[in-house]
Formats: C-alpha cells, sequence, structure tokens
C-alpha cells in the first residue's frame, strides 16, 4: 500500500457524493481552517478552496464520482490524491460516520502522511476503460440469458440442447418448439432476441475497443496477444486496467495489484489467516484466470507443466501458480517491449 506523505501548507479532505462534497480544511499545525457541505459542482468547490489555493492538497475517497474533481483539480494545477476505499480503515471503522467526520478524517490522514492511495487512471484512456468494463456487463447479462433458457428446459424435464447455445448457428431452430405452453414460448423467444440483440451490440463494441487500443499502444497490444491464451479480449482488459506497468516498481507490487498473490496474516510465528483478497483489480484476476485456462488448451508444454504440478500440489493451487507466472510474464513483456518466450516462460 503507497501512502501520500508530501508536506503542503493545506490539506484538504472531502467526502464526495453525486449532489454534494463536504470539505474540510486543514493548515500545516492541523488547525481547521474551513469546513463546509457544498453542491458538488466545479464552482462551488474553486470558490470554497480559493483562500487555500496557495500550496493546497485535495483528497477524496475512490468512489464512482471522482472522475470530475480529478480533472478540475488537473486543470486548476491543484494537487489531487485518490484514496484507497478498501483501506481507509480509520473512516470505515469509526463509531460515528457521518459526512462531517469522514471529511475532517481524510484531511487528517492526508496531513499525517498516512492517506492509502489509489491510482487516478488517465483520463485519456478513461472513457474508454469504462466501455470495455461496460462490455463485461452486457456479456453477463448475456450468459444469465442463455442460462435462464436452459433452465426453463430444465424445468420442463425436456432433453438437454445438442450444441451449445452460445453460438447463433445453433440458436435457428427448434427451440421453441420444444414448449407446449404459449407463455412460455413467448418466455423463451424474449430471452432469444435479447441475446441476438446483444450479440451485434458486442460486436460493434468490440471492433470499437480494438480500433482504439491499436491508437493507444498498438505495440504493447501486440506483445501481450503473443502469450498463449490471451486473445483480442484479454488483451484489451490488461492494456486498460494497467494502462502503465511503469507504476509498479517491481513484479510482486504487480502481482499484488492482480491479486495474484497469497495474503497470510501472522501474528507471533503463528499464522492466523489469509484476507485482502478483493483488495487489488478483480477485473485483471479474471483475466489472467482466463488466460491460464485458455493456456492449457492452446499451449501443450503449459499442459505437461500442469500436470507435474498437480501431482505435487492442489489443482486449484496448480492453476493459481500458473496465473502468477503468466503475470510475471506479461510485466517483463511489457517493461522490455519483448514478446513472449516460450522457453524462458517453462524454464523458470
Amino acid at each position: 500500500m503507497r501512502f501520500y506523505n508530501q508536506p503542503h501548507r493545506y490539506y484538504c479532505g472531502g467526502d464526495l457524493h453525486a449532489r454534494t462534497l463536504y470539505l474540510h480544511v486543514l493548515d500545516a499545525q492541523g488547525a481547521t481552517r474551513f469546513e463546509k457541505n457544498l453542491p458538488a459542482n466545479p464552482s462551488a468547490f474553486l470558490d470554497a478552496v480559493a483562500p487555500f489555493r496557495d500550496g493546497l492538497v485535495v483528497g477524496v475517497e475512490c468512489m464512482f464520482a471522482w472522475y470530475w474533481l480529478a480533472d478540475l483539480c488537473e486543470r486548476e494545477s491543484i494537487p489531487f490524491v485518490l484514496g484507497h476505499a478498501l483501506a481507509m480503515k480509520a473512516i470505515h471503522g469509526g463509531k460515528t460516520k457521518t459526512d462531517r467526520i469522514d471529511a475532517a478524517k481524510l484531511a487528517g490522514l492526508l496531513r499525517g502522511g498516512v492517506f492509502p492511495q489509489a491510482y487516478v487512471y488517465p483520463k485519456a484512456k478513461r472513457a474508454t476503460r469504462d466501455l470495455l468494463r461496460r462490455r463485461s456487463s452486457f456479456v453477463r447479462q448475456r450468459a444469465h440469458l442463455i442460462a435462464h433458457i436452459q433452465n426453463t428446459n430444465s424445468q420442463y424435464n425436456l432433453p438437454p440442447f445438442a450444441k451449445k447455445l452460445t453460438y447463433a448457428g445453433n440458436r435457428d431452430g427448434g427451440i421453441l418448439d420444444r414448449f407446449e405452453e404459449d407463455s412460455t414460448r413467448k418466455s423463451v423467444e424474449a430471452d432469444l432476441n435479447m441475446i441476438a440483440a446483444y450479440d451485434g451490440q458486442l460486436q460493434q463494441l468490440e471492433t470499437h475497443l480494438i480500433r482504439h487500443a491499436k491508437v493507444d499502444d498498438a505495440v504493447t497490444f501486440q506483445l501481450l496477444r503473443t502469450v498463449p491464451g490471451i486473445g483480442p479480449i484479454l488483451g484489451l482488459t490488461l492494456l486498460y486496467e494497467i494502462d502503465a506497468i511503469q507504476r509498479f516498481p517491481e513484479v510482486g507490487h504487480f502481482l499484488s495489484y492482480s491479486r495474484l498473490v497469497s495474503c497470510v496474516h501472522e501474528s507471533a510465528g503463528k499464522v492466523r489467516g489469509v484476507g485482502g483478497k478483493k483488495i487489488g483489480n478483480a477485473h485483471l484476476k479474471w483475466a489472467f484466470g482466463e488466460a491460464a485456462s485458455l493456456m492449457l488448451r492452446s499451449f501443450p508444454a503449459a499442459k505437461a507443466w500442469m500436470q507435474r504440478q498437480e501431482r505435487k500440489r492442489s489443482k486449484v493451487r496448480a492453476h493459481a501458480i500458473l496465473e502468477a507466472k503468466i503475470g510475471r510474464a506479461v510485466y517483463a513483456l511489457w517493461r522490455k517491449q519483448q514478446p513472449f518466450d516460450p522457453n524462458r516462460f517453462l524454464a523458470s
């Protein structure tokens, strides 16, 4: 965990919501200089911090509404720090929790040098990353529709489908004829129509995203796809969720951010358990899990390595080790701007 510990004349903590922004400003000695609940708009914020602009730093928690404030501070040359929401124990563990108290605690953490930092994703690629995440949401909704058709088929104890409904060619005919009730057929027909609509929309989104990736960083996008198991979608996920590999000084930091390390809780020489599994990027954890599974299908040498690992430890543990190995390979090829080396990958 990184902490912001730069000295400033004024420290501004903001409890930011969709419509309101509670500000609390401390000076270097810890005295409160400003405290007020404001409407969440640029003019109100700039008017409030105007007397403290010389040497001011602003910190807010990483919630859904931080984009506009980060962009405003960048435009106005005001240092901005984004707080890691899961690491804000001083806020979430309090006996009493209000906007006023939260803003004061944020300012105090900034002043004390213990403000846990999250990554302020650059504005230039932020919209594309959000679109990629939106595509993932559509894919999950499409999967729910397919699962509903299969569950409806099982409800009436009908024979299982001969082919996977994931592919459009397998959904052409015969599905509706399975069901006797008009309402049931209408329900399944609605599912099929929605799935077809999602197919068209997803194709458009993927074309748009790949075109943007080739503009933003075509070289890295192609390097990522040299890893067996990483195709266009996983390559896009890695490209836009990582953004810049240079922000991870060591591979261990990258693996931790990707949720690829075990988080042991130890005290007095005794292991008390594990924790912190949700600290990190969930999209990267998913991407590396998928990449490991797909690598085992397309890379025979990796499958042989996996079989050897399974004899030594459990299948789940071996799969987790493979995910971490792929993470290390991605870190190395991105830093060095070199394609995937299968011999070196398996030799380690």
